[in-house]
């Protein structure tokens, strides 16, 4: 994983000493009520402030989540910095924010090192956040194309290098395309994106895409490459004949987007296509009861799914050192996944909401975060 950017993480370590005890046992203080947390069960208001940071997917939600919750709570303060998935778990591994915004679930090897600072619980992966990504692109005059996985594959391994090439022409042959030379654009940082794009090709393209599905991408890959999700978006609107891969809510309408053939047929980006691929997902193996990681199938053919999508999860810590920090991690986790919530986000960055389901399943799993114990 890539080191934090100091600079901009600084505002949020420094908010104060909260932030950077936050996940930690040490010094904990015993429930007075078993553990529970009282006045957010009880919906009561709540103050202090909530430190994050992590994926740049979220930005838009995140601050429509910002936003509701300090109107409801005027008390509360929440500072979230997004420097990417992997930035973020490492900032909640070390203990220096209270919760970390992720693409990717934790991995096994991460969840282990949680505990020094999270307690025998760990740290817990809850859904929040549904989103198609996007295949944009910039070729002039054109604003739609139809492609397969092995075809996307090809462009960003660099051995389809023209849009006139006669795979893309094949699968548009109504489409003008210019020789242009194509540009792949890709994530710098450790990205959750980055991680379930990947996985789709990985999955989807297989004997096209021979890396494993990764938050970093492969270093032997032609293309350039940009830090967070606004930046590869800049990159490629400013280069004609580039193609990157980001969350749908920051693609702009001047460039181009890819129909992903599903099956026999092709889908077009929509937050609904993406909750339906969702549907199809099945939980991680092997994780605590509380953890709801999702396995995706990337290769469904379910007529309307669009498979290149991404779950992006709050990891919270299962317990926390006070109550009161309980309280607030609990109060916030329950606006962003609750209907309010789903609906700012969905608003604000054009995101799937949870299903009814998920929902009730996360609320769950934010309930079951606890004062950590002597």
């Amino acid at each position: 994983m890539k080191a934090l950017h100091i600079g901009r993480v600084a505002a949020v370590l420094t908010v104060g000493a909260l932030a950077l005890t936050a996940c930690g046992t040490d010094n904990a203080v015993t429930p007075g009520n078993g553990g529970s947390s009282t006045s957010a069960a009880a919906g009561a208001s709540v103050t202090g402030t909530l430190t994050g940071t992590g994926a740049t997917s979220i930005s838009a939600a995140m601050d429509a989540w910002k936003a509701g919750f300090e109107s409801a709570n005027s008390g509360a303060t929440v500072q979230y910095s997004p420097e990417g998935s992997g930035a973020g778990r490492k900032a909640l591994i070390a203990g220096a924010v209270q919760f970390a915004g992720s693409d990717a679930y934790m991995k096994d090897a991460e969840l282990a090192s949680a505990k020094a600072k999270c307690g025998a619980a760990g740290a817990i992966d809850v859904p929040w956040y549904i989103s198609p990504i996007a295949v944009a692109f910039n070729v002039p005059g054109v604003k739609d194309l139809k492609l397969d996985a092995d075809t996307i594959a090809k462009i960003f391994r660099g051995d389809i290098k023209n849009w006139n090439d006669a795979a893309i022409k094949a699968s548009n042959p109504s489409v003008t395309l210019p020789n242009l030379a194509i540009t792949p654009v890709h994530r710098s940082d450790n990205s959750g994106t980055t991680d379930n794009f990947t996985d789709y090709l990985a999955q989807a393209a297989k004997s096209v895409w021979t890396d494993a599905k990764s938050g970093d991408w492969p270093a032997a890959l032609p293309g350039e490459n940009a830090k967070g999700t606004s930046g590869v978006v800049k990159t490629v609107t400013q280069t004609a004949g580039a193609i990157t891969y980001a969350d749908d809510s920051a693609v702009t309408d001047a460039l181009g987007k890819v129909e992903l053939k599903v099956g026999d047929s092709y889908v077009p980006v929509t937050a609904e296509a993406a909750a339906k691929a969702v549907d199809q997902a099945k939980p991680v193996a092997g994780r605590s009861a509380n953890d709801l990681s999702l396995k995706l199938d990337r290769t469904t053919t379910v007529a309307g799914a669009y498979p290149a999508v991404l779950v992006s999860y709050a990891v919270f810590c299962g317990s926390y050192p006070d109550a009161k920090t309980v309280d607030l991690v609990k109060a916030f986790g329950h606006y962003a996944v609750s209907d309010a919530g789903q609906q700012a986000a969905v608003s604000a960055a054009k995101s799937a909401p949870l299903s009814a389901a998920l929902a009730a399943k996360a609320k769950a799993a934010i309930d079951s975060i606890t004062v950590a114990a002597k």
